[in-house]
């Protein structure tokens, strides 16, 4: 469970919205943020920094289409899909303005989100994501930079692959998930048990290495959606975070080509800033949000 401020739990529900059900969590009170999970995570991972922002906001939690708890639908796992399930789910819950963070693939997902629906997203923290179309790629690549530095996405060209990375990641989700996630950060052992849990149980659940697969298989149309998104520059401010040993001061680069008004911050920590650094990360996202109440 997840829990506010008080130490309540916070509310749990599903909504159809987009052509597909979506399981949320809600909690606090205030101006509306919706904080969108990378992968293999799932709402869960915002546990820490919940009860950090429900003093001050709203805070909608949901697991994105796919994954979690959610619907796992045939298809529609590209981020401008995924952005519209979020809008769509927003409007559901009665919020027609509100700020966004998301994390890794929720990062880019929530880029997608405040692009395509400029006129409810008032502000973006963006943190530890690269963005399909924009340097992605070439991270991918065999090279001895990438290697060196931690850097090469090697799982990319693996899921890509059609039914082979279904066949032998299947009854070794846990294996799978325990590497990715401890092996992205700086402090691995803030991979507690509980959360570990989480995700293994959600991601072996049926349907839940396909839906992972499928986002990542959804890279390349991504990658044309955000360069035609990038032809207009988002007017809101925007945060951009990094954990020195991953991204780091890239997430500021890559909005700067996205965004008109953006600030960069850099923590030391690897990929899962929420889980590493939750202090750290609300010291500095909660000044930034308040300057849009």
């Amino acid at each position: 469970m997840i829990f506010d401020h008080h130490g309540d739990s916070v509310r749990t529900n599903r909504a159809t919205v987009n052509g597909t059900s979506l399981h949320h969590r809600t909690g606090g009170s205030g101006p509306a943020v919706v904080l969108l999970h990378g992968v293999p995570k799932t709402g869960y991972h915002w546990r820490h920094l919940v009860p950090k922002l429900t003093p001050h906001h709203t805070v909608v939690v949901p697991d994105l289409r796919g994954l979690g708890d959610s619907a796992r639908p045939a298809g529609g796992y590209d981020s401008a899909t995924m952005a519209d399930d979020i809008a769509a789910l927003m409007a559901h819950l009665g919020h027609d303005s509100y700020s966004v963070l998301g994390e890794d693939w929720g990062a880019v997902i929530g880029y997608q989100l405040a692009a395509r629906h400029r006129d409810h997203v008032n502000a973006l923290v963006f943190a530890e994501a690269l963005f399909p179309g924009f340097g992605f790629e070439e991270h991918t690549a065999l090279t001895e930079e990438n290697v060196s530095g931690d850097m090469h996405l090697w799982h990319l060209g693996f899921y890509f692959q059609p039914d082979v990375p279904e066949m032998l990641i299947a009854g070794h989700e846990r294996e799978l998930i325990t590497y990715m996630i401890k092996n992205e950060r700086s402090h691995p052992d803030t991979a507690t048990p509980d959360a570990i849990e989480e995700y293994v149980r959600c991601y072996s659940m049926p349907g839940g290495i396909r839906a992972m697969l499928a986002v990542y298989r959804a890279m390349l149309v991504d990658a044309e959606q955000n360069r035609q998104a990038a032809r207009k520059k988002l007017d809101i401010p925007v945060l951009a975070l990094g954990g020195s040993a991953f991204i780091g001061d890239r997430n500021e680069a890559q909005m700067r080509l996205m965004a008109h008004d953006v600030t960069g911050h850099v923590f030391d920590a690897g990929h899962d800033l929420a889980e590493e650094v939750p202090d750290e990360m609300a010291a500095v996202v909660l000044p930034f949000l308040a300057d849009r109440r």
